[in-house]
Order: structure tokens, then sequence, then C-alpha cells
């Protein structure tokens, strides 16, 4: 079971929560003049990073206010909470341990039987 500290309410059980994709992704400074395939990419790429990960969050079955995470996507590890007025933390702050705890490479799908 996952716990998250929710910024206004406490610990609560994951269940609570729904995840609101990366955070602090940068609107189009002129989204009128963005065509077809950079439209999409705004609005449907996003990271997905094995390690530190910036992520928004709602607490959809509480107080149902929106706030931000770091999460090691690695061990699911969240790492801080933070509200969406405040201002991101540094990577630096944060070691970005790629070990998960199935035993994962650092780099690739696992599927040892792939030569490099």
């Amino acid at each position: 079971m996952l716990i998250i500290n929710c910024p206004y309410c406490g610990e609560r059980d994951q269940s609570e929560f729904s995840n609101g994709g990366q955070a602090h992704v940068a609107r189009p400074s002129d989204p009128e003049k963005l065509n077809d395939k950079e439209w999409s990419e705004y609005v449907f790429v996003r990271s997905n990073p094995k390690g530190i990960f910036f992520e928004r969050w709602v607490h959809s079955h509480g107080c149902r206010k929106w706030f931000n995470a770091v999460r090691n996507t690695a061990t699911d590890e969240i790492l801080k909470i933070y509200k969406l007025n405040e201002k991101p933390p540094s990577l630096d702050e944060f070691t970005n341990n790629l070990k998960t705890p199935s035993g994962e490479p650092e780099l690739g799908s696992g599927n040892f039987t792939v030569k490099k």
C-alpha cells in the first residue's frame, strides 16, 4: 500500500488520489500558431523517465485539491510533496536511485536474453 501525504489533509491511502500526469509542462506561448503535430505533442507527449519525476496529483476522494509530488518511478517512493503555488524543489536535493525492488537493470527492459 502506498501512503500519500496530502499537503491539506495529511497521510491517506493511494486509493483516495488520482494521478494527473507530468507536472510543470509549459504551455505554448502562442497556441494559435501551432500546427496539428505540434499541438498533439503538447497535449499527449510526456516524459516517462526511470527515476526522479515531477507529477501532479489530486485528492479526488478527499479535499479535491491538486498538488505536486516528486516520485522515484523506479522504486515508487514519493520523495516530496508540495502545493501548486510553491516553488519546485531542485533535482540536486534527490538521489536518483534507479535500483528497483525487483532487481531490474538500470537500463533496458529487464530481458536478459537480449545481447547488447
